[in-house]
């Protein structure tokens, strides 16, 4: 009898599996000029930005031929003597660039868990207010700092954290933490986390808009049946309100992995200073030092492509390891 119900139920399955298999089939539709000329609008739209991309992100890839090269401006790419990956092996054993790929690795670690944890955060709190005139007055002020130059910024950070009337310094002699007045920018290991909270205070009101627009495709009725069996705010939160937005939390996680190595330049190059020196100088400003000051474009171009490298290689593991999870993935 037990082998008589299994052989139903297996023909059972798969008669119900086959109309999904032909579900599936339906919903993949052929490229056929037919379909090119139904589109054709939406084709002509994008041709710009294809444009776009091609002039500004494709064709400077045949700088990158410098790196393999003694380059000098006046011989051009054709007539510079070609060296292999001499400046690659240069650049590994150079110290100073080790040093600042950790810089770098690290900063960008902490900007990326500290950008995700308040953005999430601040949206599941701001979806809480109720009152409309006061939730548009945080979300306007929130999103401001994002259109601010970091020249302004650091300059902000720069007066917080100043001895000479620094507010930080300032509250803190107040509570009793410190007796006189620190220099922030002369401490080693406050570096990266200044540049942290820099980061969290311009962008997470801009980083939040694309939770908060996830937040309301949410169904209200799964809020409702949490209510019923007496949730209160932040159980909703937590148990409808998190899972909801969680394939966004992970393609925008893995999105921001393949940029950990962008951890900025701007903010170090204008907040660090001779004493920070180990600590502050990233990959970008390195580019720079020898790429610009020293004239040395080969070098700097081979740690430019490094980091273009590395960033590809951290997309396509975190991207597999999504996969495997079972999470949402960007391929």
């Amino acid at each position: 009898m037990s082998d008589t119900n299994s052989a139903v139920a297996k023909t059972e399955q798969r008669r119900i599996g086959k109309p999904k298999r032909r579900r599936v089939e339906e919903h993949k539709v052929k490229l056929t000029w037919r379909e090119v000329k139904k589109q054709k609008e939406l084709i002509f739209i994008t041709i710009p930005f294809v444009i776009y991309g091609i002039v500004f992100y494709y064709l400077p890839l045949f700088g990158w031929i410098m790196a393999f090269q003694n380059y000098k401006p006046n011989k051009g790419l054709l007539g510079s003597d070609w060296v292999g990956f001499k400046h690659f092996q240069k650049l590994f054993s150079d110290e100073v660039f080790v040093q600042d790929i950790r810089n770098t690795l690290m900063m960008g670690i902490i900007n990326l868990v500290l950008s995700t944890v308040f953005a999430i955060a601040f949206a599941l709190l701001l979806n809480e207010v109720r009152l409309k005139a006061p939730k548009k007055f945080v979300q306007t002020v929130s999103y401001l700092p994002h259109f601010l130059s970091w020249i302004i910024v650091t300059g902000i950070i720069r007066d917080m954290l100043s001895m000479d009337g620094g507010i930080i310094n300032e509250l803190c002699q107040k509570v009793g933490l410190i007796d006189q007045p620190m220099n922030f920018f002369g401490e080693k290991n406050l570096f990266w986390w200044i540049v942290g909270f820099g980061n969290v205070w311009k962008e997470t009101g801009w980083n939040s808009i694309i939770y908060l627009a996830a937040i309301t495709s949410i169904n209200p009725e799964l809020y409702e049946a949490a209510g019923l069996d007496g949730a209160g705010r932040f159980r909703k939160m937590w148990h409808v309100t998190l899972p909801g937005i969680k394939p966004t939390i992970f393609i925008l996680l893995l999105m921001n992995i393949g940029n950990v190595l962008n951890a900025g330049f701007e903010v170090q190059y204008l907040l660090g200073n001779d004493i920070i020196r180990s600590v502050s100088e990233t990959i970008d400003i390195y580019v720079l030092k020898w790429g610009i000051s020293n004239a040395n474009f080969s070098l700097g171009t081979a740690a430019g492509i490094f980091k273009s490298v590395v960033s590809v290689i951290l997309i396509f593991v975190a991207n597999g390891t999504a996969k495997m999870a079972g999470e949402e993935r960007l391929f």
